[in-house]
């Protein structure tokens, strides 16, 4: 089920890695629909690292909910699901291959963090700040390009006087080459 009121989304679904993929895609969408296209990338790490961590250390299920909400100056991402156990930020070892997904959102973000929901599951979030996105990015006005000049209107002269600059006549070949091996 997604709901969309003006500033606020929610999205239910299994955090499988087919799915995870497609919430991301949503939450751009969402976030382009509310003109905060400078936000994208952040909110579709985050919502990524949060959904994996349900898909890879939830129990008893992998049903969870993905809410955005804009207020005022933030943007709130949170993921509900039916696990009570909070996470934990582990020093990944330098090598390791995972790990370090709670680490990048603490970086990425303005504040993240974990709560109980009930006693059967917890909520975990990050906020960004949405004021990054109160300066539009505009195009530079026409008139700050430089003048196009056509191929016709540079003079032949320019062309000449290149030439004559390039000795030619005393130009030497360039040495053979094959592309076979041998």
């Amino acid at each position: 089920m997604i709901t969309h009121p003006s500033r606020h989304c929610t999205v239910e679904l299994q955090a499988l890695p087919s799915r995870i993929g497609q919430v991301r895609r949503i939450v751009s969408a969402q976030l382009r629909y509310w003109h905060m296209d400078l936000l994208i990338d952040r909110a579709a790490l985050g919502v990524t690292e949060l959904l994996t961590n349900v898909h890879l250390h939830a129990r008893p299920d992998k049903t969870c909910t993905v809410e955005m909400e804009l207020l005022l100056d933030r943007l709130t991402v949170s993921v509900r699901d039916h696990d009570p156990r909070l996470p934990v930020v582990d020093d990944a070892e330098p090598l390791a291959t995972s790990g370090r997904g709670l680490a990048m959102v603490a970086a990425m973000s303005e504040s993240w963090g974990a709560r109980p929901d009930g006693e059967s599951g917890k909520v975990v979030w990050f906020t960004l700040p949405a004021a990054l996105t109160a300066a539009p990015v505009t195009a530079p006005p026409v008139s700050a390009r430089p003048p196009r000049r056509l191929v016709e209107e540079v003079p032949a002269a320019v062309f000449a006087e290149a030439e004559h600059a390039i000795d030619l006549g005393r130009s030497q070949p360039a040495p053979a080459r094959s592309a076979v091996a041998g």
